[in-house]
């Protein structure tokens, strides 16, 4: 038998595809992640700056000028609505300037990323500087000296989605990518529930009571842990029950390769570029980092979009996996072949 020959016996057509298909997602993977995180910049930061009406005008069109417009500011009434306003997540940072001195007050917030405030700490100095005067930054959210880089709740959320699609994979790969019928689904969603259940606590307690890496409510991180679990296996099983096994592909597509990069962890939303400044809160890696760090550094607050986006993927999901379970399998066309053969044989 020729070499040709033996490469046709050894690699199906369906496998070449296969083949073809993950280098398409490893260059997708290299071109996401690189393209994403090789040259962060802030660019339209939402900035408070509270200032007398004189100063303000001035400093404000000062600051919409900068090169590369790294920053969105407003005018914020006083030092304390500032404070309320970064604490709600509306702004990322704020300058108070003081009228009767030459030292200005910088708000920032490093729960929400550090590098985001220590960018805004470095922009600041250089800004005041040129204006012969000088800031102190006061951190109003703090990261913890557990998390470093306040990277603890990107990780914790990307170890979440790893199990959701693991665990859906794992099913779909034991017992075929599409439920036999809707009770095969039910009793499918029923185990991914339980373990997403398990799989939120676990991670709760290990980045809280165990290693101290994040604080606020382990009850609140259990509960989003529980939802991004699920959102990403119910997901995962939906991909599959429609594409089969190349659904597991597509969920790496979305999960990892477009949802990793673009989740605010490494460098926060402001830092991105465009593209997954855009799509990242709208995948489970983006709207999980978003609420685990309000749930640990901002009493919770701006939570809403996250957990309505992560709960569309979850009822989406479902809905997908069960309505293709009620739809009628193709009959397997080995089954008219085996037939054929057994008429000759006879």
């Amino acid at each position: 038998m020729s070499l040709v020959d033996e490469l046709k016996s050894a690699v199906t057509p369906r496998a070449a595809l296969l083949v073809i298909g993950v280098f398409a997602l490893q260059m997708l993977f290299i071109t996401s992640y690189v393209g994403a995180l090789h040259s962060p910049k802030p660019t339209d930061v939402p900035f408070g700056v509270v200032a007398p009406q004189q100063v303000s005008t001035v400093l404000m069109d000062r600051l919409e000028k900068l090169p590369g417009d790294p920053l969105d500011p407003r005018t914020v009434a006083d030092a304390d609505a500032a404070r309320d306003q970064i604490l709600n997540r509306d702004i990322d940072g704020a300058l108070i300037v003081d009228p009767r001195g030459r030292t200005d007050t910088l708000l920032v917030a490093s729960g929400g990323g550090t590098v985001l405030s220590s960018t805004l700490e470095k922009m600041f100095t250089q800004v005041e500087a040129a204006n012969q005067r000088t800031i102190r930054t006061v951190d109003v959210a703090p990261a913890s000296p557990e998390d470093f880089d306040g990277l603890s709740a990107f990780y914790l959320v990307v170890g979440w989605c790893v199990g959701g699609y693991i665990c859906a994979a794992i099913l779909a790969i034991s017992a075929g990518s599409r439920p036999a019928n809707r009770e095969r689904a039910v009793v499918r969603l029923g185990t991914l529930a339980l373990y997403s259940v398990l799989s939120g606590l676990g991670g709760a307690v290990v980045v809280g009571p165990i290693l101290g890496a994040l604080p606020g409510s382990v009850a609140a991180l259990w509960g989003l842990g529980t939802l991004v679990v699920f959102a990403v296996g119910a997901a995962t099983l939906a991909l599959q029950s429609v594409f089969g096994i190349v659904g597991i592909g597509l969920a790496i597509l979305l999960i990892v390769v477009a949802g990793n990069p673009s989740a605010g962890g490494a460098f926060p939303l402001p830092m991105l570029p465009p593209f997954w400044k855009a799509i990242g809160p709208a995948l489970p890696p983006g709207a999980g980092t978003w609420a685990a760090r309000s749930i640990a550094y901002f009493k919770g607050n701006d939570m809403t979009a996250s957990m309505l986006v992560l709960s569309a993927w979850a009822v989406v999901g479902s809905a997908v996996t069960l309505v293709m379970a009620s739809l009628r399998p193709k009959q397997p066309e080995a089954e008219p072949v085996a037939a054929e053969l057994g008429e000759v044989r006879a």
